[in-house]
């Protein structure tokens, strides 16, 4: 009997088993799709819960580089002005000046024939405070002189006693007035017969009562009224009155 018969083909029997690993391989392949799919979550709503939390996250680590690169650019700049403040603090800081100098600048001084400012400006002040502190003397021609009341002047007249004042005094009675009030009513009818149409021409949207009070008010300071003139107090006669303008009726309706 032949080998063949009773031996195994190596060859058959390497490819059965290449084939076999292959099948398996491919059927393992197979059942883990199945189990995937089978565990698969299909809900929806979860799927974007976990959309929007992937989102967020992204959101927060853009803010935090965003912070992260603020604070960087916060620290250049403070670095930048204190680089600044302190270049300018040197530059402020007063040069140190040498012995030689000194004495050359003193020696300048000391030849200047410039006056010193700060000295002028002192003693300017310091006179002004002695004026201000000195005590005021009072002079004759300080002192106001007073009325000489042995003489009496009225009107021009004088009077050195007794008898040229009641002279004086009795020749200006004649100039005063010791009964305004007997003109009183006359008077007022002369200014209001001049003066009342003028008020009217500069007035002609009042009533007639209310130009009568214009006309009272200019009588009033008028120098036709006879108690503008000098009069003589009837209360040294012991009776005193008064006197008002002469009553009028109000006529709104005349033109």
């Amino acid at each position: 009997m032949s080998s063949k018969k009773f031996g195994i083909n190596t060859k058959s029997a390497e490819a059965r088993a290449r084939k076999d690993a292959v099948k398996e391989s491919s059927n393992r392949d197979k059942q883990q799709k199945l189990e995937d799919e089978y565990w698969r979550d299909d809900d929806k709503q979860i799927q974007k819960k976990q959309q929007r939390k992937d989102e967020r996250d992204q959101k927060d680590h853009e803010k935090l580089q965003r912070k992260q690169e603020l604070a960087k650019l916060v620290e250049q700049e403070e670095a930048a002005l204190t680089a600044s403040k302190a270049k300018a603090k040197s530059d402020l800081a007063p040069k140190k000046v040498t012995q030689a100098q000194i004495q050359q600048r003193q020696a300048a001084a000391a030849t200047s024939t410039i006056p010193n400012r700060n000295i002028e400006f002192f003693d300017y002040h310091l006179s002004i405070i002695n004026l201000i502190l000195e005590p005021k003397r009072t002079t004759i021609d300080d002192i106001p002189l007073e009325e000489n009341i042995n003489r009496l002047q009225i009107d021009g007249a004088s009077a050195r006693n007794v008898d040229d004042a009641v002279h004086v005094l009795r020749s200006t009675e004649a100039s005063v007035d010791t009964h305004p009030e007997k003109r009183m009513k006359a008077a007022y009818e002369t200014f209001e017969n001049e003066n009342l149409p003028k008020l009217k021409q500069e007035h002609p949207t009042l009533r007639l009562s209310q130009l009568k009070q214009l006309l009272k008010k200019e009588w009033m300071k008028s120098p036709d009224n006879p108690f503008n003139k000098p009069t003589k107090a009837y209360n040294e006669l012991g009776n005193s009155k008064q006197y008002n303008l002469p009553e009028e009726k109000d006529s709104d309706n005349d033109d």
